[in-house]
């Protein structure tokens, strides 16, 4: 289980320092959640996470559950063992994957987009691939395309034998674009399987219940109101939010106000550098994002100047390293010139020189803010 502590609640803004207690350490917050999708963060063993400056780690339940099994990581010690990871981890629910496998594929959008569209998401549409009824949705494996089936009662249990710190309620992460009757529906059906997965979770570990309604205030608002109203020992906030960032800071906004202050909050999937600050301003405590580590492994560093695409043959003359302002041991200890070399000689290693210096940065930035919301000055 956990206990969170609220240290200071900033004046300016939303915003406050917490301390988030778990059987497997303390997560001083606000934090940024790197994501360890198959139990790993990618390219980086787990020490090296651990010395970018990860506090906390979250998995994926659907993608444990195909491969390797959940019984295979539960005779293993369960995930911390597994993984030799000795900080807190979470196990978000599989409703990401009802997206993303689903209409995410279909229509080959994120969760989050930016542009308008003149078509949306009708109540009763269906994905391709995948089925949604009202106790939990069909898959199709993508390893081996083996039908599975996923509800609320399967993803707690699933979760219960992985054994993360923090497990996520079931839900269905919307489309972006449903009209208004779709989500309805879909938030209806969410809040059905957060009371199942109520029902289902063992106590072992910590329980999120999870705000959906997509870019609808009044749905986000009683969405909020519902899941408040239930035994979880922290909320997160899923879906998508509108068209721009501003829209996001609106509903985030609109949903804080109904969460009880005393219990922590999650964003998730959210993290672009630029959000980071709103996000935080907003009163999120932790927040899950693959930003730095995807964008590492297509050769983008994040500097105090700027994105760098380091794939670009002007950094093969260059000896600075990637940020000077930079404490990380890649900066100390290895320069542009080398790190494009690896790149456009297709070595691996490359990879998790960007993913190192990148989520030591992003935690860098976020020790800042901590640091500022101290200060009072966030």
């Amino acid at each position: 289980m956990i206990d969170f502590h609220i240290l200071k609640q900033s004046s300016r803004s939303r915003a406050r320092l917490g301390i988030l207690k778990t059987s497997h350490g303390e997560v001083e917050t606000p934090c940024l959640v790197p994501v360890a999708t198959q139990a790993v963060v990618k390219t980086l063993t787990s020490e090296e996470a651990v010395e970018t400056g990860s506090q906390m780690l979250i998995a994926n339940t659907y993608h444990l559950h195909l491969y390797p099994g959940e019984a295979i990581v539960k005779r293993a010690g369960g995930i911390h063992e597994f993984m030799h990871w000795r900080r807190p981890l979470m196990t978000d629910s599989g409703g990401f994957q009802v997206f993303s496998l689903g209409f995410g594929k279909d229509l080959a959008v994120n969760k989050i987009t930016h542009t308008k569209s003149k078509t949306q998401i009708e109540q009763g549409r269906q994905p391709k691939l995948l089925s949604i009824t009202d106790d939990g949705v069909e898959f199709r494996s993508h390893r081996d395309g083996r039908k599975l089936f996923i509800g609320p009662k399967e993803s707690i249990r699933i979760q219960t034998a992985i054994g993360a710190d923090i497990a996520f309620a079931f839900d269905e992460c919307p489309p972006p674009h449903a009209s208004r009757a779709y989500m309805t529906q879909s938030v209806s059906r969410t809040h059905r399987w957060e009371i199942v997965s109520l029902k289902y979770h063992s106590h072992k570990q910590a329980l999120y219940g999870i705000v959906q309604g997509g870019r609808y205030k009044e749905l986000r608002m009683q969405s909020a109101q519902f899941i408040a109203r239930l035994p979880f020992d922290g909320f997160s906030i899923g879906g998508e939010f509108g068209d721009n960032k501003s829209a996001m800071t609106r509903m985030l906004n609109v949903v804080m106000r109904e969460l009880p202050d005393e219990k922590p909050r999650h964003l998730l999937g959210v993290g672009h550098l630029e959000d980071i600050e709103s996000i935080i301003k907003s009163g999120i405590d932790t927040f899950d994002c693959t930003v730095p580590t995807h964008y590492a492994r297509h050769g983008v560093a994040f500097t105090s100047h700027g994105r760098l695409d380091m794939y670009k043959q002007k950094f093969l003359t260059d000896k600075n390293p990637l940020d000077t302002t930079c404490a990380c041991i890649v900066c100390q200890s290895y320069r542009r010139n080398y790190i494009t070399h690896l790149l456009r000689a297709r070595e691996i290693t490359a990879l998790k020189l960007l993913t190192f210096h990148n989520l030591h940065f992003f935690h860098s930035l976020i020790s800042s803010l901590r640091n500022k919301i101290k200060e009072g000055k966030l």
